[in-house]
């Protein structure tokens, strides 16, 4: 948060308030900036001119960075090109790349007012019509995301078109036999379905669709489900079974085989909570603290949806 010098972490305030006078028409410094919090890769801030105009700055996070992972001039870039179509994303104003102004690269982009439910309690203020119609939005969205050409909006050579789910298998086969503390029978039982049923990947788009689909039905909680709260755990959203419909009619891609997805995500993201924990069981994270058995629990439970999902 700003302090009451006018400071803000991560924010060289006279600089970036001078490059940004360069290139927003009217806008009114000085600049309030405050930090949005929620996010755990790239920083995200908030700042006002003396007109009320908002927007947001996006940069990599404070020290050590791994540059592929926090690639601004890529983030802006898909952002700015998203932007030519139909899938509501916000305007840009602008990517810098001079290190003089900021220390690191970071871009801007227009700020959009909205209500953002991180948990079931924030969700459950919301009328039950505005659920069902935000929960329709959200996979209409997806479907006109994944019916945009790349190629068609200057993204065509943006990474490889083919083998997603075989590079991943490839990737997260290694890292989870890399850091591999203890046995997992569901673990090793879904990752050798995987391998053995990769289905013939149709088309491609900005992201691999199906996977998508597949990780965001994961996080579609329904209510009552034995699992981690999210906030369509409070009903309301529409089921899974209807908005897969909305998907199929809107983009044509069928999703008769998006278990296969479903537990590829949850096998995929058990084997990067088991590099969490290894790190933190062997003292890699310094002396931050972590609920361990949780944390192991967890990746059994993934494991077994997986291993749940590939056997029907």
């Amino acid at each position: 948060m700003a302090s009451e010098t006018g400071t803000v972490e991560g924010i060289d305030v006279d600089n970036v308030t001078a490059w940004l006078v360069e290139r927003i028409d009217g806008l009114a410094p000085p600049l309030d900036f405050s930090l949005i919090a929620g996010g755990h890769s790239n920083l995200t801030y908030k700042f006002v001119d003396q007109a009320g105009a908002a927007y947001v700055l996006r940069r990599p996070p404070l020290g050590h960075i791994l540059e592929s992972a926090h690639d601004m001039a890529r983030e802006h870039r898909i952002v700015a090109a998203v932007n030519q179509t139909n899938v509501p994303v916000p305007s840009t104003h602008g990517l810098c790349e001079d290190p003089d102004v900021n220390g690191l690269p970071f871009y801007v982009m227009k700020f959009v007012e909205g209500v953002v439910p991180h948990t079931p309690e924030a969700a459950e203020s919301l009328p039950e019509a505005e659920r069902a119609a935000a929960g329709r939005h959200i996979f209409e969205v997806l479907s006109d995301l994944h019916n945009v050409d790349p190629a068609n909006i200057g993204l065509g050579e943006l990474a490889r078109k083919e083998g997603y789910i075989e590079r991943q298998l490839k990737r997260w086969t290694k890292q989870y036999a890399d850091t591999k503390t203890h046995d997992i029978p569901e673990m090793d039982e879904s990752e050798r379905l995987l391998h053995e049923n990769v289905p013939e990947q149709i088309g491609y788009s900005i992201v691999d669709p199906l996977a998508d689909v597949g990780y965001l039905l994961n996080n579609w909680t329904q209510p009552g489900e034995d699992w981690e709260e999210n906030p369509t755990s409070v009903g309301g959203f529409g089921s899974r079974e209807a908005l897969c419909e909305i998907y199929e009619q809107r983009t044509g891609r069928d999703l008769g085989r998006i278990n296969y997805y479903r537990a590829f995500s949850h096998w995929r993201l058990a084997a990067i909570t088991q590099g969490v924990y290894k790190r933190y069981l062997v003292g890699a994270m310094g002396d931050q603290e972590l609920d361990m058995e949780t944390y192991r629990a967890n990746i059994r439970k993934r494991a077994a949806s997986a291993l749940e999902l590939l056997t029907g």
